[in-house]
């Protein structure tokens, strides 16, 4: 994945509470935030000016992300970024996918409709694709 963004954050799961809750109390349950909003948001965490980008492809839609990237002039791919940002919520805790529908943050529960499971299960899969058909090509 080519990136101008810096490396995602370690703990992602926190970070990813951390923003969702802000967003939610500022801007309301939403499917989807604006890049400006998950922006605001961002500054109000410990990670303040850091990993914006990797909150935009969690809580952006497809397409603000691509413009707000076309705009900024950074080369960020959504969906790699999103399944990064997801694999390592999972793997931080003893979490499974079907933990993440509703994700508990302090006494607020969001709807992680916005996951998208679409583009990251699709970006997963293309990436076995290709392993596997670089084995049957050895064969």
């Amino acid at each position: 994945m080519s990136s101008n963004c810096p490396p995602a954050p370690a703990n992602k799961k926190e970070y990813v509470s951390e923003v969702g809750k802000i967003l939610v109390e500022h801007f309301g349950k939403k499917r989807y935030y604006t890049p400006e909003e998950i922006e605001q948001a961002n500054k109000q965490t410990k990670w303040y000016n850091k990993y914006s980008c990797w909150g935009t492809s969690v809580f952006s839609s497809h397409e603000d992300f691509d413009k707000h990237h076309q705009v900024t002039g950074e080369v960020c791919d959504y969906a790699a970024m999103k399944t990064e940002m997801l694999s390592g919520m999972v793997s931080s805790s003893n979490s499974s996918w079907f933990d993440l529908s509703s994700l508990e943050l302090s006494s607020i529960a969001i709807d992680a409709s916005w996951l998208e499971f679409g583009d990251t299960f699709e970006t997963i899969f293309d990436g076995i694709g290709e392993v596997v058909g670089g084995i049957l090509d050895g064969l």
